[in-house]
């Protein structure tokens, strides 16, 4: 969650994020595509440990009742993602772009996760490794303007009645297997596994997709429809090979970002202290953090787009993914974005400090499960 507001904070203050793409090898440096990259694991890892709780959090219920749990949750976040969440990236009171991203395919894997809970477990891990392993061979597959294939598995934008656009970033396919994969995972967490069993486990499937990955990547054999370019230039190689498909997740991307989570998951999860502690506390409270940093980050870049001279109005409806050619000349360094990250991280804390602390006092409300 940290991680993830570094990313948006580069997307609003990075100069260079109004000029080119920092995964594009030929115009990024490393360091501007590191601060990328290190954010690829975020989605990832929001799926499969949200699929992991949910396992966890079905535990000595009837199915019926997680099922209707992850349906009312899903619907939430897929409501929330098209009001609050939309709204904080435009400030428009219009809604004249619509993006289904992170929210979206959370709260629809939910809604597929409520059914995929009542299959035999053999048969739910081989649907999401069907779909994981094979969801590239769909690639070469297009349906000129449709939505219907775009929401399962191509990343594209459409206009609607004009001045509307809907952008479909997360194709639900690759991303429900991920959740439902974390399901399937979260065993290892009963009591037929305990830490070292579990730790001995999760690092081999974390090294071994690490080591696919690798060889897939070099050899170019399958799994992404972005090829690794070999460049004369190290720094340009380095950001080609680690530059895999994100919209929609590859196999590729998958394997080098799950397998980071296997390896982290298996060896992170007996350390204590005061950075854990510092980090829970976000954890405790994922949606209110979620929507304040959205809001916070985006109306701090309105008031230095002002300040600056480029005026806030700008900064209304330029979408925070988009090359606006009117903010050529607005931006930051790198080490500014770094600086206004971690000034954003240490505004967050305290109110997510209390608001956790008025969750836990407050447990009668049942809404507040819902932030």
């Amino acid at each position: 969650m940290i991680l993830m507001a570094l990313d948006h904070t580069r997307e609003y203050f990075h100069a260079p994020a109004f000029l080119f793409d920092p995964a594009d090898p030929v115009h990024s440096s490393v360091p501007i595509f590191f601060t990328r990259f290190i954010t690829h694991f975020c989605a990832p890892a929001f799926s499969f440990l949200a699929g992991i709780s949910a396992f966890m959090a079905g535990q000595g219920k009837p199915k019926m009742e997680l099922s209707a749990f992850l349906l009312k949750r899903g619907v939430w976040l897929v409501v929330m993602e098209l009001t609050i969440v939309n709204f904080g990236w435009y400030f428009d009171v219009h809604f004249r772009n619509i993006d289904l991203l992170v929210l979206w395919s959370l709260g629809i894997s939910m809604m597929a996760l409520a059914g995929l809970i009542y299959l035999p477990r053999g048969l739910l891990l081989g649907i999401c490794c069907l779909l994981i392993f094979g969801h590239n061979l769909l690639d070469t597959i297009h349906f000129e303007n449709s939505i219907s294939w775009s929401l399962l598995h191509e990343e594209n934008v459409f206009p609607v009645a004009g001045i509307y656009n809907l952008y479909v970033g997360y194709p639900v396919l690759p991303w429900t297997a991920v959740m439902a994969l974390g399901y399937w995972f979260g065993l290892f967490y009963g009591p037929l596994f305990d830490g070292t069993k579990r730790r001995k486990v999760f690092n081999i499937i974390g090294v071994f997709a690490w080591l696919l990955f690798i060889l897939l990547r070099i050899t170019n054999l399958y799994g992404d429809q972005s090829a690794f370019v070999h460049y004369h230039s190290l720094s340009k190689g380095l950001i080609s090979f680690f530059n895999p498909t994100k919209y929609p997740p590859s196999l590729l991307y998958l394997l080098m970002t799950l397998g980071t989570v296997f390896i982290f998951l298996a060896n992170a999860e007996n350390v204590r202290g005061k950075v854990v502690t510092f980090l829970s506390t976000f954890g405790k409270v994922p949606f209110f953090y979620y929507i304040l940093h959205i809001y916070i980050i985006h109306g701090l870049a309105m008031l230095l787009a002002q300040l600056s001279g480029f005026g806030w109005q700008h900064y209304l409806l330029t979408a925070w993914t988009s090359f606006n050619p009117d903010l050529q000349g607005y931006g930051y360094p790198l080490w500014v974005v770094y600086v206004v990250w971690l000034s954003i991280i240490g505004l967050l804390y305290p109110l997510c400090k209390k608001f956790a602390a008025y969750k836990q006092s407050h447990k009668e409300n049942w809404w507040l499960s819902y932030l």
